[in-house]
């Protein structure tokens, strides 16, 4: 034992390492119990998917699907998010290489060295290698700490995905919504401008007073004066698609325009050629603002427990647990490989240099003990699971939040359905009274206030059940983002366009992991924190 002491301590360590391997920390379990309502039902996982994977189609308006679709891959966050994805691969290669050696360097040195008068030439070279064995599972637990932020950049691009989807269904709405108030109104400045005619034609046969021209001369102003604010609206509204399709106003304005012909030709058949109107529910087919399908006011409480937000909030619980395995492990010694071989040769200037005696050989185990830390090490200890325990809390208050947002969604829905009703009638009875009280104004059975009355109630309620049609249609929308639904659209796709890797190859060496099979987004197995990676072969 005296003459083989680097045998024998090699021997006790790993003995040693044998006997004493573990892994320490808390093992994470996922949230079994949530609060969710009781009277929500807990349907099937894949009917649950049929139902909200693309939503938007339920809406059948081409424009709003070819939108999305572009916004899935061209919108700037997505792409943000998707870069992500490859930034928490690269650090999970990074906490998985530390299984391995974690010092491996080769160093050398050529000078020159004097002493005196004289001088002499150094050379070395040197190789030298360390291991920090895992006994206490420091490393094992760093890399599953690794591995949760990696699935929860893939939860976080699914749940950017759900609010860039409702955000371009929530902005075209809208954009139709103020579209059809404006035509609404442009119709209606018609109807009041031949009201103003045949007012001046009545004033100048001294049949009314002028305090009739200039009240219909008001009401037509007032009208026409709404208009800008409409428009601007509408451009705005605009706008915010043009950023969220990652482009230019410009370029999305002929998409707006497909399809809207026969709408819009349809919108004019509400109007004959006498002036008049016929009742909304004779030409409902031609709404401009999307018609939002019929949703049913049960929840399915799986549909909720998959929404992204919810898997991020899980995921980064899972993360952090990890991390009190990490800290616990510096509790405890650290035992650790090293070895270096190397040449050191010192001769006299002039000289050669001769490597024959100068070959050096170290090797052997080693350990290191915080014996004087306690205090420091457990107070990490106790601040990551402080932590452990907020992103916890964090979970279940987004579980809140989603019942929340799920329920105010559901009433919401119901109450702007009634109004809805209740605008159409008012929307009926109110053209129903123009009509009628321009028939007795022409003939001279109705004072002129009467019929500047009608026209004002028509003009208000038309323009009250148009903007009723987009709150409908929006809270569908809002209903279908708090279920978490829209995520599935880019499943299977890449996350980084071909442009974008040509740009990251040509600065820095990525291997094969830019190739185009290897940035498919992972399909995320919900509720688990399991990813299935596009290659099964890949490590990242």
């Amino acid at each position: 034992m005296v003459r083989n002491p680097i045998k024998n301590g090699l021997n006790i360590l790993l003995a040693l390492m044998v006997s004493a391997c573990t892994t320490l920390g808390p093992d994470f379990e996922p949230s079994q119990t949530a609060q969710l309502p009781s009277a929500w039902s807990d349907a099937e996982t894949e009917q649950s998917t049929l139902t909200t994977a693309n939503w938007w189609e339920q809406f059948n308006d081409p424009t709003l699907n070819n939108l999305v679709s572009m916004a899935a891959q061209q919108n700037l966050d997505i792409e943000a998010a998707g870069l992500r994805i490859l930034q928490a691969r690269a650090i999970l290669g990074i906490a998985d290489g530390l299984r391995y050696p974690q010092l491996q360097s080769v160093s050398g040195n050529l000078a020159r060295a004097y002493a005196n008068e004289s001088s002499f030439n150094n050379a070395a070279l040197s190789f030298d290698a360390a291991w920090e064995m895992d006994v206490w599972g420091k490393y094992a637990r760093g890399i599953e700490s690794a591995q949760a932020s990696y699935y929860t950049s893939v939860a976080s691009y699914n749940d950017i995905l759900v609010t860039i989807t409702s955000e371009v269904a929530r902005n075209y709405i809208n954009y139709r919504t103020f579209q059809e108030r404006m035509l609404l109104s442009q119709r209606n400045i018609e109807i009041q401008e031949r009201v103003v005619n045949i007012t001046r034609v009545q004033f100048e046969s001294g049949n009314v007073t002028e305090l009739d021209v200039q009240q219909a001369q008001n009401q037509l102003f007032t009208t026409k004066a709404a208009l800008p604010g409409l428009n601007i609206a509408m451009l705005q509204a605009k706008n915010a698609l043009a950023v969220l399709l990652g482009t230019l106003p410009e370029t999305i304005e002929p998409l707006l325009q497909d399809e809207l012909e026969q709408t819009l030709a349809q919108y004019e058949q509400r109007f004959k050629s006498s002036g008049s109107k016929v009742p909304i529910s004779e030409q409902e087919d031609g709404s401009i603002v999307p018609q939002p399908p019929s949703i049913s006011n049960s929840v399915d409480a799986s549909l909720v427990m998959r929404r992204p937000d919810l898997q991020v909030a899980e995921l980064q619980a899972h993360a952090q647990s990890a991390q009190i395995g990490v800290a616990e492990a510096a509790l405890y010694p650290s035992f650790s490989l090293f070895g270096s071989i190397g040449i050191n040769s010192s001769v006299p200037a002039g000289s050669s240099f001769s490597f024959n005696d100068s070959l050096t050989l170290v090797a052997g185990p080693a350990f290191s003990w915080n014996i004087f830390q306690y205090g420091r090490v457990k107070n990490n200890i106790r601040f990551e699971d402080a932590r452990f325990q907020e992103t916890l809390t964090n979970y279940n208050k987004k579980v809140l939040q989603a019942v929340q947002e799920v329920t105010n969604a559901l009433e919401a829905y119901e109450l702007y359905q009634q109004q809805k009703a209740l605008r159409l009638k008012s929307v009926n009875a109110s053209v129903r009274a123009f009509n009628i009280s321009l028939t007795q104004y022409e003939n001279g059975q109705i004072s002129f206030e009467r019929l500047l009355n009608s026209v004002e109630k028509m003009t208000r309620s038309e323009d009250s059940y148009a903007q009723i049609k987009g709150n409908v249609a929006n809270q569908v929308v809002a209903l279908y983002k708090s279920l978490g639904g829209g995520w599935q659209i880019n499943t299977g796709k890449a996350f980084l366009s071909p442009d974008q890797a040509e740009q990251m190859k040509q600065r820095t060496d990525w291997s094969d992991q830019l190739e185009p099979e290897n940035v498919i987004v992972p399909s995320l197995s919900l509720r688990t924190g399991t990813v299935t990676p596009p290659n099964p072969e890949e490590q990242p």
